[in-house]
């Protein structure tokens, strides 16, 4: 309950520091311009991304000879959003909720944890694919600064760092948990600094590795097979971009295709390499000043984000709490202990 407080805090305090750094009547003069008809649009299609993450998850599952229903998937993909938001462990909490699902319903742990990690390293595939056209429109309207090169230096080696780890577990699970353990040594010395008690554990550390390569051995298809959960993630991307037209439209405040590709692009960059769970508090402060560089109006810029933060965030956490709590073994909690 004190994160969800926390994270509530965050996204009123950086609205009111937002709101007071323009001017109030312009914010009221856009905010009567609203057309509900378009914010319920956004939602419809919001509603329409968790069956499009859930497809994703299972063409990803299909490769490894996992078979699950897409309403399944969903339910199991927001709770693990959920996870992520109110205990954020680097996607951790997630993949380890997909475990234990996978377990109570009779999938064999292992793949179902290379799913969920090989999820996270294609749905930033299919980022990097929609981040590469933001970028080319911020050169052709001479607008990228070293921040944003920077940040995209940064997911760009956090993707690497995710295939590198996939791809030797893969090959041996021995050198997997080698290098797991080594990190978690790393790690926990850094941490001893502030804490005490270890961070990280080495043996699970091996168990995970243990993990990665069973469900790698039960590879149905070949790698290649790959591009077409990446090609679900890129609609996903679409569809959120979708959302952010509709957060235009709902203002009357015109747009073009390169904004709301260069903004969403930078948006979900800022999301990414945030270090706060799911770009909270960042993203409502930096997306207004990258929609104000794209010559968007700074009020409008406010208000646009506020409605689009409210459809791809709020909603997933309201529908990821109800999931999270839907899923359950003879009425208890799922994998509460693994959120943690």
């Amino acid at each position: 309950m004190k994160k969800l407080v926390l994270v509530v805090v965050l996204f009123l305090g950086i609205a009111v520091v937002a709101i007071s750094l323009s001017e109030l009547e312009t914010i009221l003069l856009t905010l009567r311009k609203a057309h509900l008809e378009f914010f319920i649009l956004a939602i419809l299609i919001q509603l329409l991304w968790f069956l499009g993450i859930a497809r994703m998850y299972q063409s990803i599952f299909h490769l490894l000879g996992v078979h699950e229903g897409i309403l399944t998937l969903s339910r199991i993909a927001t709770a693990a959003n959920f996870i992520n938001v109110v205990a954020p462990t680097a996607g951790v909490g997630g993949i380890a909720l997909f475990a234990s699902e996978a377990r109570r319903r009779g999938h064999p742990a292992g793949k179902v944890t290379v799913a969920a990690a090989l999820f996270l390293l294609l749905d930033q595939a299919a980022f990097l694919v929609i981040l590469s056209l933001g970028l080319i429109v911020l050169v052709r309207r001479n607008d990228l600064d070293a921040g944003e090169i920077s940040a995209s230096f940064f997911l760009l080696c956090i993707a690497v760092t995710y295939a590198i780890v996939l791809y030797i577990g893969y090959r041996s699970e021995e050198k997997l948990g080698n290098l797991l353990a080594k990190m978690a040594r790393g790690i926990n010395r850094l941490v001893k600094l502030f804490r005490k008690r270890e961070y990280l554990s080495e043996i699970r550390a091996r168990e995970f590795a243990h993990e990665v390569s069973e469900g790698f051995a039960g590879l149905t298809e070949k790698p290649s097979s790959l591009v077409r959960p990446v090609m679900w993630g890129i609609f996903n991307k679409g569809l959120l971009m979708l959302i952010l037209v509709s957060a235009f439209l709902s203002f009357e405040v015109p747009f073009s295709t390169g904004t709301i590709i260069a903004g969403f692009s930078l948006a979900y960059l800022f999301l990414i390499v945030s270090p706060t769970p799911s770009g909270i508090g960042v993203v409502e402060g930096l997306m207004p000043i990258a929609l104000a560089s794209l010559n968007v109006n700074w009020s409008q810029a406010v208000v646009i984000t506020l409605s689009y933060r409210t459809v791809t965030f709020w909603v997933p956490f309201g529908v990821g709490a109800w999931a999270f709590r839907s899923l359950h073994t003879d009425g208890e909690e799922p994998s509460a202990r693994a959120a943690q």
